[in-house]
């Protein structure tokens, strides 16, 4: 099984040494999107629940130039550099993930790259939707 780099224009490119996502046979491994207008770099909205919402429409955009949505999800990771915006980033979640829930988890960290509140990575598999 040989992997593949995913580059998607929808999406931020990538802001170090990484591909946005990797293809290893039927698996789309996607590395953790922040919440970045993909045609400025910017940091989109103020608010965890805002970030989330860019972090999850990037997250799509990659899963779609792959043929996926985020049905094919089958677990995601959510850093949020504070757990007291856990409720609000859960609201905006559950309206990506549909009624099959992928495999999760949340961890606070210190900081994120560009100040971001949230950053969100996943794991997708064909045939999962």
């Amino acid at each position: 099984m040989g992997k593949v780099s995913v580059q998607c224009s929808q999406a931020p490119a990538a802001i170090g040494p990484y591909s946005q996502a990797i293809r290893a046979g039927s698996f789309v491994f996607l590395s953790g999107q922040l919440p970045l207008d993909p045609a400025t770099g910017q940091v989109v909205g103020t608010t965890a629940a805002e970030q989330a919402q860019q972090a999850l429409r990037n997250l799509s955009a990659i899963l779609l130039s792959q043929g996926m949505s985020m049905d094919n999800v089958v677990k995601t990771t959510v850093f949020l550099q504070d757990l007291g915006d856990f409720a609000a980033v859960n609201e905006v979640y559950a309206g990506f993930v549909g009624s099959v829930p992928p495999a999760r988890s949340a961890v606070a960290v210190k900081a994120l790259p560009k100040g971001a509140l949230v950053e969100i990575e996943a794991i997708a598999a064909e045939g999962q939707s």
